[in-house]
């Protein structure tokens, strides 16, 4: 299994999808998961980032920004499927 080829066609499909709505799926552990919906700001060497759409908790105008690693997606810790 290559693993370096598959990062590399997670990232070229995530570059693509820059400026598209998402909604990811957190795995946080058993039996609990936490989905959020956004859009993908930007694609990096190691990294993206995803602004998210008024997350809960969040004062009114303050938006937010996470990021996650390729390998996240590769060892499905979240999955992304487009809005």
């Amino acid at each position: 299994m290559e693993i370096g080829g598959d990062l590399l066609k997670i990232k070229n499909t995530l570059e693509k999808s820059v400026g598209k709505k998402v909604r990811l799926t957190s795995k946080k552990g058993r039996k609990k998961s936490i989905i959020r919906q956004g859009v993908i700001e930007n694609t990096f060497p190691c990294i993206f980032t995803v602004k998210l759409d008024g997350s809960k908790g969040c004062e009114a105008g303050i938006s937010r920004r996470v990021s996650y690693s390729y390998t996240d997606i590769l060892t499905k810790a979240i999955e992304i499927a487009h809005c």
